[in-house]
């Protein structure tokens, strides 16, 4: 009765050890938030960095002393009232640019390439700096290695972008910034650097 338990017990623990262990798996939406909060905190930490202009002011200079004015009477005044007003409602505005960009815009739009030349999948975040027509905000974009995705409501404008690229091997992050001004452009993601360019 032992022998045929110890054998059975053998041959499990043979079979256990030759499995191998799960790859583990990447969300996609995971990678694209970090990309966002990424590409968030660069634009504000690239903010922060600009010097604000200080003016020094002038040495002001001593004045002669006031000579003493009149003293005037009291004039009549009438007894109107004045119409209620209604408090205005207090806001609380955000700040609108750290949104995802909307579909439907005011200005030129712009038909971009997004061109992956890694051999990893890469998570893009594009994040478009306020335009003269009032545009800002972000999209995320999703490329298989070595691929490409043509977008064609892009709006035209300066963009910052940032990418996780997960290869094989590692994950990297890449940065990038430029600007799309005609009606055609092309953003290369490479493993270290995204290119903007039209």
């Amino acid at each position: 009765m032992k022998n045929p338990l110890l054998a059975l017990a053998a041959m499990l623990l043979l079979m256990g050890a030759g499995c191998a262990p799960a790859t583990p798996t990447v969300d996609p939406a995971q990678i694209q938030a970090s990309a966002v909060a990424a590409a968030s905190t660069m634009v504000a930490m690239t903010q922060q960095a600009i010097p604000a202009a200080t003016e020094v002011p002038p040495t002001p200079l001593p004045s002669p002393t006031p000579l003493p004015s009149p003293t005037l009477m009291a004039l009549p005044t009438l007894a109107l009232g004045a119409p209620p007003t209604a408090a205005a409602a207090p806001t609380t505005a955000g700040d609108a640019c750290n949104a995802p960009m909307p579909s439907v815009t005011d200005g030129p739009l712009a038909s971009v390439r997004i061109e992956n030349s890694t051999s990893g999948d890469v998570v893009l975040s594009l994040y478009l700096h306020k335009t003269a027509f009032g545009e800002c905000g972000y999209r995320g974009f999703n490329v298989s290695p070595n691929g490409s995705v043509t977008v064609t409501n892009l709006p035209q404008g300066c963009y910052f972008a940032g990418a996780f690229v997960n290869t094989p091997k590692k994950q990297t992050k890449s940065f990038g910034n430029g600007c799309i001004v005609g009606d055609r452009g092309v953003v290369t993601v490479g493993a270290e650097v995204i290119s903007i360019s039209n």
